[in-house]
């Protein structure tokens, strides 16, 4: 097992889907050593012919200055950290977790109360980008946490990341933030599907729609990156169907808990749920356009 000076500036990553790959990937990238741990063995093996390492035995230390977690949800995040094979218990004191998921803001405080009970850092990082930002070490990371938690986790931020918002001292700030920004997403890629499927029952075709539309005001960020998949008939996952009805679900509950109304959210909330009951959950999210176009009698590129 290597010694602590030769992995002082070691990290893990945890969780290598498109994005979590994409991060390790940039880590090995910059020089850190790096850990890694999925549960496909495919993408392990990837992983590890890029030069990554696999996490050290369950009933070893894990000597690293940063963990990132980069699962589902909040339930998979907190089995991760305190499961029956919990990291945080073999993490030395002064390590850094960063909590990359889509969560809660009161879930990530309680996860940074747990970690602070064995001496361990806790960074509240969701990141933005998709998987292209995160394979070139382009993510945007909307952190907050204390000085000393910033600072256990600046080599791994500065390898997988283009901008880092720091938005305070305060845990939950960051998943707050997170929140709004899904929000967005994903009413955007809806908004998307609605529109590209609309324009076709005026006749116009998705390639049209996307010339056009992107050059103009009714664009956005999303329409561009996923109305391409539309229109190359392409729905190989960049980000699943699946991750809306948890993102918007989350949105919703913290909305709620506030009293605020978010009918917009809700709307989308409910075409992502019928893509999922459609057996589209995981497929790339732009194939919620095939809800659409299902209800409109209109045949997309590449439909069967």
């Amino acid at each position: 097992m290597p010694s602590e000076d030769d992995t002082k500036d070691a990290v893990a990553i945890v969780g290598l889907g498109s994005m979590g790959m994409g991060m390790a990937l940039s880590a090995l990238a910059a020089g850190l050593p790096t850990f890694g741990a999925d549960v496909s063995q495919e993408r392990m093996a990837q992983f590890i012919e890029q030069g990554g390492q696999k996490l050290p035995a369950q009933d070893q230390n894990l000597v690293v200055s940063a963990v990132a977690v980069v699962v589902l949800n909040a339930a998979q995040t907190e089995d991760v950290l305190f499961g029956a094979e919990g990291l945080v218990p073999r993490l030395n004191v002064g390590a850094v977790v960063l909590g990359c998921a889509t969560v809660a803001p009161e879930f990530a405080r309680r996860m940074a109360d747990k970690c602070t009970e064995y001496g361990v850092l806790y960074l509240d990082a969701p990141i933005s980008g998709g998987s292209v930002k995160a394979a070139n070490g382009q993510l945007s990371v909307m952190a907050s946490g204390t000085p000393e938690a910033f600072h256990a986790a600046a080599p791994l931020l500065d390898a997988v990341s283009e901008r880092v918002f720091e938005l305070g001292d305060q845990v939950g700030a960051g998943s707050a933030m997170k929140a709004v920004n899904q929000l967005l997403a994903g009413v955007h890629i809806a908004t998307m599907a609605e529109a590209l499927t609309f324009g076709m029952t005026q006749g116009v075709t998705p390639d049209t729609f996307l010339e056009v539309i992107s050059e103009c005001a009714g664009s956005s960020w999303m329409l561009e990156n996923r109305a391409p998949h539309v229109v190359a008939g392409d729905y190989s996952p960049h980000s699943q169907v699946n991750i809306w009805p948890k993102d918007l679900g989350i949105v919703l509950e913290i909305a709620r808990s506030n009293g605020f109304d978010a009918p917009i959210t809700e709307t989308a909330l409910a075409q992502y749920r019928k893509a999922v009951d459609a057996g589209l959950g995981a497929e790339d999210d732009a194939a919620i356009a095939k809800v659409y176009a299902a209800q409109a009698g209109v045949r997309l590129p590449g439909a069967v």
